[in-house]
């Protein structure tokens, strides 16, 4: 019977140990489990258990990170590579590099032009745009038309004359502020109390007690 349970743990071992010295790389338990599972059908408590016991034999390297365990091929055991394999390796370095390179930049293009399209309108949203410029334009052409046909226009004498006649009323209207003013200052010059009750006793009110403004001289 311990034969027959150490016949597949010793075989999930082989196949870790295989993996991990031919991807020469860190892997956590799950990381293997994932990459395995299904073309090798290992359960993830086997995965454990083989790596723990891989580890403890000295066959594979273990590292702890916060409550994470890595594991990887030992390198001492690993056949040295000669100097040509190593020369081999540095140019596949500096390919896979340049390839990196060149997708690093596809992306950023492709992140650019998405951020375009993004912001731009969708062909269904451009045509409802085109739609109610449409009907906005043709409100605006019979607002237009109705104005032009209308004869109860104001004429340029009539409009001259409506002018002229606000700019003389502003005039006198400025005139009789300031002469207002220069009075009520003189009066003010005897008197024991403030203006604000001065004019509260005399009953006067200002352009501002009712929010008026004096147009702008032309």
């Amino acid at each position: 019977m311990s034969k027959g349970r150490e016949g597949p743990a010793a075989g999930a071992a082989a196949v870790l140990l295989r993996y991990l010295r031919e991807q020469n790389r860190p892997y956590s338990a799950q990381d293997v489990f994932g990459n395995l599972q299904r073309e090798h059908g290992l359960g993830k408590a086997a995965v454990v258990k083989a790596l723990e016991q891989l580890a403890q034999q000295g066959r594979i390297r273990e590292k702890v990170y916060g409550k994470q365990k890595v594991y990887f091929a030992d390198q001492e055991q690993l056949p040295a590579a000669s100097d040509e394999e190593l020369r081999g390796l540095d140019g596949e370095i500096a390919a896979l590099s340049a390839q990196l390179q060149a997708l690093q930049q596809g992306c950023r293009q492709m992140e650019a032009e998405l951020r375009e399209l993004s912001g731009s309108m969708t062909t269904p949203e451009m045509a409802r745009e085109v739609e109610e410029l449409r009907k906005d334009c043709a409100g605006y052409a019979d607002k237009l038309e109705r104005i032009k046909s209308a004869t109860n226009h104001v004429t340029l004498e009539e409009k001259e004359k409506v002018c002229s006649e606000q700019r003389l009323y502003c005039k006198e209207w400025r005139k009789r502020k300031r002469m207002a003013t220069e009075l009520l200052d003189a009066i003010l010059e005897g008197y024991p109390k403030s203006k604000k009750q001065f004019f509260e006793e005399v009953g006067i009110e200002t352009d501002e007690d009712h929010n008026v403004t004096l147009p702008a001289a032309v």
